[in-house]
């Protein structure tokens, strides 16, 4: 599946609703579109200016909707969901977030994934994110989806 407009993106984050994570590590799970909105919020807190990383943080779990059997296969799939959309940028993190990379962004992203399953302070509603999307999309249409 690819997205081609921020509306169908939105669709499916709005599906992450009520969709646990189930962690490894055991426990109920974080509900993935809550952990969404907490992971982008941090990122727009610890680097206010990065709009690409911060909306990494906001997709990355849709790979539990495109992928649920496939816990391995999520993260590509959701970049190759992702990458006509919003660019190589964002799906290189989306795919490579899960492994910890040596790189800030990777270092950043993760932790401001394992940051955002504590839940405790309001990170707004996803239609806060849609400028930022339209942004993003808008710039990467524009560049052709050349980087």
């Amino acid at each position: 599946m690819e997205l081609r407009s921020v509306e169908e993106l939105m669709d499916l984050l709005y599906a992450c609703r009520g969709v646990r994570d189930t962690p490894d590590r055991g426990g109920p799970g974080a509900d993935l579109h809550d952990h969404a909105l907490r992971t982008a919020a941090l990122l727009r807190r610890s680097r206010p200016a990065d709009k690409e990383l911060q909306l990494t943080g906001l997709v990355h779990p849709i790979g539990h909707l495109l992928s649920p059997a496939d816990a391995t296969g999520r993260p590509e799939r959701a970049a190759d969901a992702v990458r006509p959309l919003l660019g190589s940028r964002v799906a290189r993190l989306v795919a490579l977030h899960p492994w910890h990379g040596a790189d800030d962004d990777l270092f950043s992203l993760r932790q401001a994934d394992e940051d955002g399953l504590a839940a405790g302070f309001d990170a707004g509603v996803l239609e806060d994110w849609r400028t930022v999307l339209e942004l993003v999309a808008t710039r990467n249409s524009r560049l052709g989806a050349v980087d």
